[in-house]
Parts: C-alpha cells; structure tokens; sequence
C-alpha cells in the first residue's frame, strides 16, 4: 500500500510540473496583436498605404519582432518591442498622412490655377467680342453717317438739310421732308446715347430779327418731328443761327439757297 502511494504521488507531482512548464512556456507580448490591427488598418487604407512605403515595411519588420513568443522571463523584452513597433506604426501613418495633406494642398493649388486660369480666358474671350462688337458697331455707325453725308467738325458730326424742308418764308416742314428726317430718327433710336444741336440757319433777305425768328422756327419744327417719332427731348436741344453763319455768298440766288438751311449736330460720335 505505501509503495501505491509513493508512486501515486510521485506521478501527481510530475504531472504539476508538466503543467507549470506548459503555463510558463514561450508565448506573444502583450499588446502585439493591436500593434498588428493597427498596421493592418494602415496598410488596408488606400490614401495613406501608398504614400509611406518605405515607413510601412519598417513597421511591418517591427511588428514581426514584437509577435515573436517569449518566456514569462523576457516580458522586458516583448514589452520595449511592443513599444517600439507602435512608433513605428505610428511614424509610418504619420508620414503617409503628411504626404497626403501636401498632395491634397497642390491638388487645390492645381484646381485653383486652372480656376484662375479659365476665369482669365473667359475675360480675354469677352474682351475679345466686346472689341469686336464695338468694331461692327463704329462701322455701322459710319455707314449710317456716310448716308446722311455727315461731315467730321470739331462739334462733331454734321448732318446739313438744306432748304428743300421749307418753302421759303416758311416754318412748316415740306412732305418730302420726312426721307432725310426718317434716316435721322432711325439713326438716334438706334445709338441712345447721342444728342443732337439743331441749328436754324437763314439768308440774308428780310430783317435780322425777322430771319432769327425764322431760323429757330425751323429748328424747332426739325425738333418736333423727331420727338413725335419717338426721339426722348432730352437729347434733342435748338439754335436760332439767323443769318449770322453763312456758309455761301448771299450776292447769288445759289449761294442764299445754301444758306438756307437747317445743320444738325451729332454730338459725342464715337469713331
């Protein structure tokens, strides 16, 4: 019986030894299994995986350190490599994101010269059709004023309707009138921001006072009828010349005709 028991014990303390030296056998640091998720989580993210390779394979090697099995004797040891695998990890993602925000910033800086870039061609493309919308509008304007024979002064623009509007001595605008007139009109409505100066202008015959009252009569019946056809008045303003600025001799019946007239000033004429 006491040899039973001897051996009995004798395996039962085999038994614990066994199991102590199991339980005490080498095994992986604490803290390397999160070091490996978060390495993992790095690599598997596709803006910051590509932007630190050289960082992430240090890591990566660090991370391999740290995983491997040590005796409860070697904690020291699993525990700096641990440590020294997570700033590794975080010096790789560090790097990757630095790259990412300068990569971001001279993507906006791309994004935004061509912005500025195609903000300046719309300008120039504007400017462009501007200059040549005003080109076509001065030659047009030209044309317009070639057929009304208009003459370049100083004041401007200088249309002349000679006495064919009136009958002499008279204020009252002829029938045959309305052609010359109508071109004016049409002239004005299409360029608003043009003033006319009607001046009346006389011969000689009769008295001064009597050819100035003419003069702006006449002016005034020219005046009439462009606002009548729709001419604002404010643009329309009358000069009573008399015969104070003859243009031909009054010794000859033509040179009276021509100073029979009515001149009209077409003021700020862009050329």
């Amino acid at each position: 019986m006491n040899t039973f028991y001897s051996k009995y014990c004798a395996l039962l303390i085999g038994s614990v030894f066994m199991l102590s030296a199991c339980a005490t056998g080498p095994v992986s640091p604490e803290g390397s299994m999160e070091v490996r998720n978060n390495l993992t989580a790095l690599q598997s993210d596709p803006e910051l995986s590509n932007r630190a390779r050289v960082e992430i394979r240090e890591a990566e090697e660090a991370v391999k350190l740290a995983e491997r099995p040590l005796s409860r004797d070697e904690a020291a040891l699993g525990e700096h490599r641990v440590y020294l695998a997570e700033q590794k990890v975080e010096i790789a993602r560090a790097t990757a994101s630095t790259k990412l925000a300068e990569d971001q910033r001279a993507q906006l800086d791309r994004e935004r010269g061509d912005a500025r870039l195609q903000a300046r061609t719309r300008e120039a493309d504007r400017a462009h059709a501007d200059a040549a919308k005003a080109r076509g509008s001065e030659a047009d304007m030209q044309r317009r004023l070639d057929e009304m024979q208009a003459k370049e002064t100083e004041r401007g623009q200088v249309v002349t309707l000679g006495d064919v509007l009136f009958d002499t001595g008279s204020a009252q605008l002829r029938s045959s009138a309305s052609s010359n007139l109508d071109k004016l009109s049409s002239f004005m409505k299409q360029y608003p921001d043009q003033r006319l100066l009607i001046e009346g202008h006389t011969d000689n015959v009769g008295s001064a006072a009597f050819n100035l009252e003419l003069s702006r009569q006449r002016a005034q019946a020219v005046q009439q009828y462009l606002a009548q056809s729709g001419i604002a008045s404010h643009r329309l303003s009358v000069s009573a010349m008399g015969l104070q600025s003859p243009i031909a001799s009054n010794n000859t019946v033509s040179g009276r005709q021509q100073n029979r007239r009515v001149e009209v000033v077409i003021e700020n004429t862009t050329r």
